[in-house]
């Protein structure tokens, strides 16, 4: 047994019966906690970024590329979700399929996608608040030395987060109420302020951006063809389509709530299909709403939706939509919180990462060590590093993940062809496939720094790997004999 060993399905199963995490969660509470992920600064910020930088009006059609994509990885996700209902997600899916080596790396990847997002998220939040309230901004915002907004928001929920999940689920579905209401507000008021000339042309022509960026700055794609760098026209739809991407990574999130799921077969394709659905139309409608309102030219990056309702007078919904992005940007830090414990979690009761971090607490029934060191890490991120330009890392890190998970599915299929699966992806293997080929594609959409620093991420977490976790790992130090033979 080497790098490739791998861990048997029925053991998998097993641990998630038998585990010390409590069932607590229902089908709703799902679709609550994938809405509170995904609803954020996609559509609070992103939208109207990549409107002006990359796409136009067109950035409606980025979102439905992001959300086309992130629809054939959602199907992997259920289908292994229902079948493999485990803490852990795409981590412990590769650990079945492809092997030890593998899955340390997707659970690396993962927890740098959710840390970097949280962390992202924190200091956004901490932004929002102070124009809101008029907050000092040397302790709030992206110009304070130490952000303290950030730090007190990420200890508050990890308070939360810790206590238990059922109280984290209720937090979580009040505040996606408030911001889905704010989102439906946008759209129900903004209509009538569209003119059809600020969405001509649909998709500007493209130019070049005037050799200004550095090769560091253009897409992949772009670079390895020897393109002259540029924005707009179909290559700037797709770059923002691959940035975008970034606001529809939580819905991977759920998966890794299978042994806190009442029923995981059912409720876990209902949650994660139904939030992608919701949160698709909100991300559409919202972003049609943003640039018939007002020329892609003349949007404010920093606070895009608000300045648009300012633009035409509706004041009032600029202060509700500051609210909504609060509120919106609250849960999006919860639930990464909550992911962050459970990957670790399940990586720690692998012994991949040091085995206390695989328990939970006896009262609460929770990740408490790993839920906890995680926050640090995030707080400390979030308190002295204005990491806006590393946002990229959590599209390519979210793409790699998908595309393990996408490969894993007909793999799993081959090697326990009797393996009960409430859900099925259609035509397998055929839409895994493409659903890794396009993954792929739209990772080959970001910057090239954004490569370098992911491919610098992977190798530090290899050799930790062989340092720590390849001899540490229980199925290196124990014979068990529910390990897969064939690995």
């Amino acid at each position: 047994m080497g790098i490739t060993r791998t861990i048997d399905v029925d053991d998998i199963l097993a641990r998630g019966e038998n585990g010390t995490l409590k069932r607590r969660l229902r089908g709703r509470d799902l679709i609550g906690f994938g809405v509170g992920i995904i609803i954020g600064t996609g559509i609070f910020t992103l939208a109207g970024v990549e409107a002006k930088t990359h796409a136009g009006p067109a950035v409606t059609l980025s979102f439905v590329i992001g959300a086309v994509v992130a629809a054939l990885a959602a199907l992997c996700y259920a289908e292994l979700a229902s079948s493999v209902p485990t803490a852990g997600s795409a981590y412990t899916y590769a650990f079945a399929t492809l092997g030890e080596v593998f899955a340390w790396i997707i659970g690396w990847d993962l927890l740098l996608e959710f840390a970097l997002g949280a962390a992202v998220v924190s200091r956004g939040w901490s932004g929002y608040l102070a124009n809101l309230f008029g907050l000092p901004s040397q302790w709030f915002g992206e110009d304070a030395t130490v952000n303290v907004g950030a730090v007190v928001i990420i200890a508050v929920l990890t308070v939360v987060a810790v206590t238990g999940i059922k109280e984290s689920a209720w937090l979580t579905n009040v505040l996606v109420v408030v911001k889905v209401a704010v989102c439906v507000l946008i759209v129900a008021v903004g209509v009538f302020f569209i003119k059809g000339a600020n969405l001509t042309p649909f998709i500007p022509p493209a130019q070049s951006s005037g050799g200004e960026g550095s090769v560091l700055k253009q897409p992949v794609v772009q670079a390895g063809l020897g393109l002259e760098q540029s924005v707009y026209g179909f290559a700037g739809v797709v770059s923002a389509a691959a940035i975008v991407f970034f606001a529809y990574t939580g819905f991977e999130a759920l998966a890794n709530l299978g042994e806190e799921t009442r029923n995981p077969r059912k409720d876990l394709r209902v949650g994660i299909l139904g939030a992608l659905g919701i949160c698709a139309v909100l991300y559409v409608a919202v972003s049609i709403v943003l640039t018939g309102m007002i020329p892609f030219t003349d949007i404010d990056t920093g606070a895009p939706l608000a300045s648009a309702f300012d633009s035409v007078g509706m004041h009032w919904v600029g202060a509700l939509i500051s609210i909504g992005a609060v509120t919106g940007l609250t849960s999006v830090m919860m639930v990464e919180l909550v992911t962050i414990g459970r990957i670790g979690f399940a990586m720690g009761r692998d012994g991949l990462l040091p085995k206390a971090l695989g328990t939970a607490h006896p009262r609460w029934g929770t990740p408490h060590l790993m839920t906890i060191g995680g926050a640090v890490v995030i707080a400390l991120l979030a308190a002295f590093v204005p990491i806006s330009e590393l946002s990229d890392m959590v599209s390519i890190g979210a793409l790699s993940a998908m595309i393990i998970v996408a490969v894993a599915v007909p793999v799993l299929r081959k090697k326990r062809p009797e393996l009960k699966r409430p859900f099925t992806v259609p035509f397998s293997p055929v839409v895994p496939i493409i659903a890794a080929l396009a993954c792929f594609y739209l990772m080959l959409n970001l910057d090239v720094l954004t490569w370098i620093r992911f491919a610098v991420w992977l190798a530090l977490g290899l050799v930790i790997y062989f340092a720590y976790g390849r001899r540490h790992s229980r199925l290196a130090v124990t014979k068990e004999p529910a390990a897969d033979p064939s690995s």
